[in-house]
């Protein structure tokens, strides 16, 4: 029988195929993301991360979202166009997330025996609006991206998921790179136009 150790290296590796493709605006990221997500669901479900397991169904639906996203957002590159917020919406989506959170970790705290309940409900909730603002190619995606992974580098470490604290320290530079590739990109205004 393969082990947890296996499996999480496995996604580990497809994790970063997954990002490192993001960065490039390449729409084959979806394929590795898919089947990294179905993976770690399995593992945080193991080791009783409760909030990353049921995250993970998320992400593995919001996947499919993405990929249909880029495949219509893209610049005459074919790679996927850079938007940004308006002020209204960062402060919309910065209180939704701070909501969800909370109500995330007290049910966790009050209704399970969740490792790390208030933590891992901040980083699900931060990783939810995350996720969904990549899948529509706002560039604020990588900051919320680069404060998660700092935290969740310790909470993976603490929880013996060397493998994936690893794998979070990996998408922390990736996530500054990103953040830089798309800033760089948005500031090219002939290249975000979209084909005519």
């Amino acid at each position: 029988m393969t082990s947890l150790l296996t499996w999480e290296n496995a996604a580990a590796l497809l994790g970063v195929a997954n990002v490192a493709l993001l960065i490039r605006r390449s729409i084959w990221n979806y394929p590795f993301g898919i089947v990294s997500v179905a993976i770690y669901g399995y593992v945080f479900y193991s080791v009783r991360l409760y909030s990353d397991g049921i995250l993970q169904i998320y992400f593995f639906l919001i996947q499919f979202y993405g990929w249909w996203n880029w495949l219509h957002g893209r610049n005459e590159d074919g790679l996927a166009r850079v938007e940004t917020m308006a002020a209204r919406e960062r402060a919309t989506w910065s209180a939704l997330t701070i909501l969800v959170a909370l109500g995330i970790g007290w049910l966790f705290r009050t209704y399970t025996n969740a490792a790390a309940p208030w933590m891992d409900a901040a980083l699900a909730a931060t990783s939810v609006t995350a996720q969904y603002l990549l899948s529509i190619r706002k560039l604020e995606n990588w900051v919320l991206w680069i404060a998660a992974d700092v935290f969740y580098v310790g909470l993976y470490w603490w929880k013996g998921l060397y493998p994936t604290a690893g794998l979070y320290a990996v998408f922390l530079i990736l996530s500054v790179a990103g953040l830089g590739e798309w800033s760089r990109i948005y500031r090219k205004p002939l290249m975000q136009e979209a084909p005519a």
